[in-house]
């Protein structure tokens, strides 16, 4: 994948994200590639961003891992791309989403913490546009329903213990940034209002706009 340009757009200082920057051609490299992880992406950068471990964002749910890909879905129907977790211990994440809604894939930074998120047209013009100018403005503001962030040393080891603590199959995080640990599936499906099936057959009733197809948050 090619690197990130930087976005146009300004970059006020009380943003969460202090650098945002754009790849182009998200869905069609990964059409031609047919599968890329985040490790790869990130190694490639021209930036140094150390990576000891992951954890995928969905709208509040964590699941942390050792790496994430993404991979180009040709057989379902639609055009379509997953990203699929190698997770900590025996859970099963990965996602499903419409290739179809104009996706963008962005790099984020701030002291201490890097992620990649990617966010559709779709959900943008929904949610974000009567707020924000730009895309670049609702990424910087943290405004996204999907991302990876990436940590390493301390802070991956207390990601890894935090999960290692739980047969939950992922934690979550309340609005306000703390984390919410159930104890087992029975716990966390309850917590998030859907069960493993219907998280699987439409992604937890998530609106169209958010493009996600299906996704499958599991402990065997």
């Amino acid at each position: 994948m090619s690197q990130p340009g930087p976005d146009s757009s300004p970059d006020p200082d009380d943003q969460p994200w202090d650098e945002v920057s754009r790849f182009p051609t998200f869905v069609n490299h990964l059409e031609n590639e047919g599968a890329f992880s985040v490790r790869e992406i990130i190694s490639n950068l021209d930036v140094e961003i150390p990576v000891d471990g992951i954890v995928f964002h969905d709208r509040g749910i964590r699941v942390p891992g050792y790496d994430a890909t993404f991979v180009h879905e040709p057989s379902r129907g639609r055009p379509a791309f997953s990203l699929e977790v190698d997770t900590v211990g025996p859970r099963n994440a990965w996602a499903v989403f419409d290739a179809q809604l104009g996706w963008d894939l962005y790099l984020l930074r701030t002291e201490g913490v890097s992620a990649l998120a990617w966010v559709s047209d779709e959900e943008y013009k929904t949610e974000e546009a009567t707020h924000f100018r730009t895309k670049h403005d609702a990424l910087a503001a943290g405004r996204f329903s999907f991302g990876v962030f990436c940590y390493s040393g301390s802070d991956w080891d207390e990601r890894v213990a935090r999960i290692e603590g739980t047969d939950a199959p992922a934690y979550l995080k309340r609005d306000d940034g703390t984390p919410v640990i159930p104890q087992n599936p029975s716990e966390f499906y309850d917590y998030i209002g859907s069960s493993a099936t219907e998280l699987r057959q439409t992604g937890g009733g998530a609106p169209p706009h958010l493009g996600i197809l299906e996704l499958e948050v599991t402990i065997n």
